[in-house]
């Protein structure tokens, strides 16, 4: 397990959503060429859509086989298929939709319309389960190792649906957990736990403007996972923060190296 973050401070939103899609297309490629196929956990909210947006308009998406590439979701609004909060919608329309994926390996988390009804623990399970069926010997996990597992930080330090304080963060045992009362609207949610985010080889938050500044800065000072999940989200080999100067503000520049 990678403890030691790297920092990579971009000068806007716009050239880190740019760089970051530029840095996934090498990392799918590179996955690709080694083990014939790649999976990564795609992130909703203004960052994750951004990256996807800026990866849509690459002319560099072309290298990736997008047949051979696995997509999951670290977390959903509970919420009608189709529904434009869901993130599976929000990323059918930034990229999705727009390229050749292979239908079977495009896993979204069910929808309260679906085969669960309001039951968002069953839900909940049901995405454990195809995870777990994903999941190969090596992987010593109940999931899949996710070449780039992505996430996107809260303003109060959240990432996927494991807000702080809230019973998410402290769950040791399940990949996946129905979330209530999720203090971001819809209440409802489902979301991978701490434990199969870190089954990730590479984990990246992303991060973006000033008022996610003091959330970066609590989740780099050692402030514990239970008050700042942000700080839980690690990945096997390496764990990296894709920030804008602005997000960076608060923190000490011997830190990081700005590009």
């Amino acid at each position: 397990m990678s403890d030691t973050p790297q920092l990579v401070v971009h000068r806007d939103k716009k050239l880190m959503a740019e760089a970051a899609a530029a840095r996934l297309i090498t990392k799918i490629v590179d996955a690709q060429a080694s083990r014939g196929s790649a999976s990564v956990v795609l992130t909703g909210g203004r960052n994750g859509n951004g990256l996807l947006a800026a990866l849509a308009a690459s002319p560099a998406r072309d290298a990736i086989d997008w047949g051979r590439l696995d997509l999951w979701w670290g977390d959903e609004r509970y919420l009608p298929e189709g529904d434009p909060e869901r993130n599976v919608t929000q990323a059918r329309e930034a990229l999705l939709d727009a390229v050749p994926l292979a239908p079977e390996r495009v896993h979204a988390m069910p929808a309260s319309d679906g085969p669960h009804g309001t039951d968002v623990e069953a839900a909940a399970e049901a995405y454990a389960r195809e995870l777990a069926g994903a999941a190969l010997p090596e992987n010593h996990a109940e999931v899949p190792s996710f070449d780039v597992l992505l996430l996107g930080v809260g303003p109060d330090t959240h990432v996927a649906s494991l807000f702080p304080e809230h019973p998410g963060v402290r769950e040791t045992e399940r990949t996946v957990i129905g979330v209530h009362g999720s203090p971001k609207p819809p209440p409802v949610r489902v979301s991978l736990t701490l434990p199969a985010i870190r089954a990730a080889r590479e984990v990246w938050l992303l991060a973006a403007g000033e008022d996610k500044a003091n959330a970066v800065a609590m989740a780099l000072a050692g402030t514990g996972e239970i008050q700042a999940p942000a700080a839980g989200a690690r990945g096997r080999s390496r764990t990296l923060w894709l920030l804008d100067e602005p997000a960076a503000s608060q923190l000490p520049k011997s830190l990081y190296e700005a590009h």
